[in-house]
Formats: structure tokens, sequence, C-alpha cells
């Protein structure tokens, strides 16, 4: 399988993404989200914008993204690493946006959710991050052997 074809494999049976955010002073923090995305370039999750990570976003837009199988034996995992940009979804938007998360959410058994529940008065908000790259790690053999992390190009098979 290549890479590109695996990096949305990746992506397409994973539940969660690590998120990787930095408070203002650099301080790192990183937080597992139930996620969405229905291009991947942008990943949509619902967060409070009390926790840590959405304060850091709302300091410092840059993040870095980590899709994977926790479950694969030892030495045969493959992730997806992303650069992005986030932040909390406003705005017209809002209502493609939370479709998109709603869909992916009815599909694993979770329930829908609408403009409302991340909206004023609800606690919770939308984020999105739009990635700006995507890597994967080249097995092939040639190059180093660890880290040895590959541009890709996630785009929908079709």
């Amino acid at each position: 399988m290549d890479l590109e074809a695996s990096g949305r494999s990746i992506v397409d049976d994973n539940l969660y993404m690590v998120l990787a955010t930095a408070d203002a002073d650099g301080r790192p923090w990183a937080s597992p989200v139930y996620f969405a995305s229905e291009d991947y370039t942008e990943f949509y999750w619902v967060s409070s914008p009390e926790v840590t990570h959405s304060r850091n976003l709302a300091a410092r837009s840059e993040v870095s993204i980590v899709v994977f199988d926790s479950q694969t034996p030892i030495s045969t995992g493959q992730a997806v690493y992303m650069s992005a940009v986030a932040g909390q979804v406003t705005g017209a938007e809002l209502e493609r946006s939370i479709a998109i998360f709603s869909s992916r959410a009815l599909a694993h058994g979770g329930r829908e959710w609408t403009v409302a529940d991340v909206s004023e008065p609800a606690p919770l908000r939308l984020y999105r991050a739009t990635v700006s790259a995507h890597f994967m790690l080249d097995k092939s053999g040639e190059g180093p052997r660890y880290d040895h992390r590959t541009p890709v190009q996630l785009t929908r098979a079709g």
C-alpha cells in the first residue's frame, strides 16, 4: 500500500487524534480528542474553551496533530503527522462544520450535534485545525531507519 492510501486509511479508521498545543510562553500540552474530517485537511473537534488546549489555541494557533492506531503490534505502527493552524469555528462556517462533526459522531454511535450545542450559552465550542502539511514515516528501507518523515498529500480517493 502506498503512503497516501495508508494515511487515508489511518485517518478514516481511527477515532482520536493527539492535538499538540503550546501556551504563550511555549509550554507544550498534548490532548487526545475525538475528531471528524471530511477532506484530510480540516479536522474538527468539540471542547470546552476553558480546558488547557483551548486556552493555548487562544494564545497560539499553531498546532501539531498525530493520528495513529495504538493497537498495532510493536514495530509495525504507522501514523499521520500534521502541521496546522487551529481555532474556534464561528459565524457562517459553523453550520457546515458542525454538520461534518455530527455526521462522523453519528456514524460512530455518538449523538447528533447542532449549532446550539456549540454556541453560547452551551459550555462547548467547535474547533477546526487547517492542515498545511502531512507526513508519514518512510519505511521503504531508503534513508534513515527511524523518524524519516516524508511529506505526503492526502486527498479523498476517487
